[in-house]
């Protein structure tokens, strides 16, 4: 499969970009560190996420910052601190299990997550805690096996391709952290794809041979049940849906009896792609200006718009062929939907409340003016 090859130097950063690109964030982490040394906070801020690990896809990518605070401060409200130390960026805050910032400079977007420096993941505080010990997880498998780089970044273009990249819950998908175990546990890209042909509901993969699925919450277990390396009484697959779950198995058995290239890139549809499916059936396209916020709010909510209108439409008697919704993060979302082109009766029965309810009988008679025992 020659066009593999041709996936990979399409996405991966060259050494020429990703020396610039350190060089920037490097300048980043210095100004963070000098503002703590002077506000005597004993913390340091380090490279994280995909670029700490060489994974991230050129133009598709944001720097994760870790700032480590010495393990005195687990009483202390470590986003409050780090705040004083990045007043330089104007960083946005963002709510979250304990809030982090972002901020943008010379078009390179950044996230600043304030943690505990810990050894153990007995040790963390809050479930970012442990983030630092999952990408020297990740770099100690590169490190003995460097060509695991290449096939980690196969795995997530090829499911970002598909819309089954990404754990939030609009998308409930597979996270940066399960491409990275997935593909470290079976030791590159095709023989994972070859090995989630046999994967069955509620399957178990335990990378480091921990045996604590039984302990797991039953709350967080799901179609596939990883257990995190890191975090051995963690299901790092928690967030995974079973329709997802089985889409990439559909998808992964169509690339390995069809490989090309064409799984790897993006298919944005197009609404005469969109009048070609409908044929003579009825289509509706809605484009959806959403309300700023928290990415994975905003997700949501749209989300759950999307679903709302599809079940009023079968509410209402119509046959919904086909549907479904695209959203790039930047722009408006568009929610289509293929309805039957029979048309409905001009009446239909409605059921009223029992005649027992007196109040609510007079309510139904007066909104519908035919009515009948």
């Amino acid at each position: 499969m020659k066009f593999l090859s041709q996936v990979i130097k399409k996405h991966k950063l060259d050494v020429k970009e990703q020396k610039l690109l350190r060089g920037e964030i490097d300048t980043v982490l210095k100004k963070i560190n000098s503002e703590l040394s002077k506000k005597r906070i004993k913390a340091k801020a380090v490279l994280g996420g995909s670029a700490a690990k060489g994974t991230m896809l050129r133009g598709d990518f944001d720097v994760d910052l870790f700032v480590k605070f010495d393990y005195s401060y687990k009483e202390r409200n470590l986003s409050d601190l780090l705040e004083k130390a990045l007043k330089y960026f104007k960083p946005k805050r963002v709510q979250g299990s304990r809030d982090y910032f972002q901020f943008i400079l010379k078009k390179i977007n950044y996230e600043v997550v304030p943690v505990l420096n810990i050894k153990d993941h007995k040790q963390a505080v809050n479930v970012t805690d442990a983030s630092p010990l999952h990408v020297d997880w990740v770099k100690r498998y590169l490190r003995k096996d460097p060509k695991l780089l290449d096939q980690i970044i196969l795995t997530k273009v090829f499911l970002k391709a598909n819309k089954l990249y990404g754990a939030e819950s609009y998308i409930r998908g597979f996270s940066g952290h399960v491409v990275d175990i997935l593909t470290i546990n079976y030791n590159g890209f095709l023989t994972l794809l070859k090995a989630s042909q046999e994967w069955k509901p509620n399957e178990v993969i335990d990378p480091e041979k921990h045996n604590t699925a039984k302990q797991l919450n039953k709350s967080k277990l799901g179609p596939l049940i990883i257990i995190d390396p890191v975090q051995p009484n963690r299901n790092a697959a928690s967030a995974l849906s079973f329709t997802n779950f089985g889409e990439f198995k559909r998808i992964a058995k169509e690339f390995l009896k069809n490989p090309c290239i064409k799984f790897f890139e993006k298919q944005k549809i197009t609404i005469a792609e969109l009048k070609q499916k409908a044929g003579k059936n009825k289509l509706i396209v809605l484009n959806v200006t959403p309300l700023k916020g928290k990415e994975d709010v905003v997700g949501a909510k749209l989300l759950k718009t999307y679903k709302y209108i599809e079940k009023q439409l079968r509410k209402n008697e119509f046959t919904v062929l086909e549907y479904n919704w695209e959203w790039d993060k930047a722009s408006k979302a568009m929610f289509w939907y293929i309805l039957d082109s029979e048309i409905l009766p001009m009446f239909r029965e409605h059921m009223g409340p029992p005649l027992h309810e007196k109040q609510h009988v007079k309510a139904f008679e007066k909104q519908y003016k035919e009515t009948y025992v």
